[in-house]
């Protein structure tokens, strides 16, 4: 049986200033949204790790934020982008959640 634990933190304002620092840099790494809206290629998780030394060098703010931080919001963002087109594969009408729940928006 696996059991989750939940904490809340509360960290010192200096603290959180540097957590939302962290979170905007790894926006910055929504480059497969970008590629895929503009001339429908996909990247796989791959291909954005091996470039991510490669924009440390072009953006600086990047650097600050450890390696691994980024290496797991580029696979996060690869799992969510299998799921979307696994989805789309299953329904062409691709929708935000599943049809069971209630109040689901279909696009």
């Amino acid at each position: 049986m696996r059991k989750a634990y939940k904490y809340r933190l509360y960290p010192a304002k200096e603290q959180e200033e540097k957590i939302q620092l962290t979170l905007e840099r790894c926006r910055l790494l929504d480059e497969r949204r970008f590629a895929y809206e503009t001339d429908k290629t996909t990247l796989n998780y791959y291909d954005q790790a091996n470039m991510l030394n490669e924009r440390k060098k072009y953006i600086p703010a990047l650097k600050q934020v450890h390696s691994q931080v980024l290496q797991d919001v580029v696979k996060r963002l690869d799992k969510v982008f299998q799921a979307f087109f696994r989805r789309v594969k299953w329904n062409p009408i691709p929708c935000l959640s599943p049809k069971k729940q209630l109040g689901s928006i279909l696009v």
